[in-house]
């Protein structure tokens, strides 16, 4: 094996960047895991996992700051469970919903429901019902989550204040 160059530091290097070949040292190479997208329902379109600076600036950076700022998106985005149908008539419900498998817990399914609402362009979610799903086996039992949800575009003048709520309703 002959010795190769790092072309960003000039450290010796033996990984190569996947996508144009260049070698790179461990410590300039952008690895890329394969849950640093876990919220994304499809598949990414990042075909490798090892990138140099140079590559990960032109091909994965873009990326990256679509998928953050879509996870900004989706903390902000309100969500209404299916027993909330008196502040909720009043919204339409013409959206396929979107359905969530295979989440760890309850508070991971409505954060991948929000991101895939705000993927779309949504700002909010009604009619959500999130199941819990006990799976066991021999003497060891975990809990898989799923849920559904609508997509919808909320405007504040059509949600009904539940007034019961408020210290003096009138």
């Amino acid at each position: 094996m002959e010795n190769q160059i790092c072309t960003n530091c000039g450290k010796k290097s033996r990984l190569n960047c996947e996508n144009c070949e260049s070698s790179t040292c461990k410590y300039c190479m952008q690895f890329i895991d394969d849950d640093r997208f876990s919220l994304q329902t499809e598949q990414m379109s990042i075909p490798h996992s090892a990138y140099c600076p140079t590559c990960f600036e032109i091909h994965v950076a873009p990326i990256v700051i679509i998928y953050n700022q879509t996870v900004e998106k989706a903390k902000n985005i309100q969500i209404y469970e299916s027993t909330q149908g008196k502040e909720t008539r009043f919204l339409k419900r013409t959206e396929k919903p979107i359905h969530v498998e295979q989440c760890l817990d309850r508070a991971e399914t409505l954060l991948r429901l929000a991101f895939s609402a705000a993927a779309d362009g949504f700002n909010g979610i009604i009619d959500v019902e999130i199941k819990p799903t006990k799976i066991r086996n021999g003497s060891y039992q975990t809990t898989i989550w799923s849920g559904t949800g609508i997509p919808t575009q909320i405007e504040s003048r059509k949600i009904m204040k539940d007034r019961s709520l408020t210290k003096n309703p009138n």
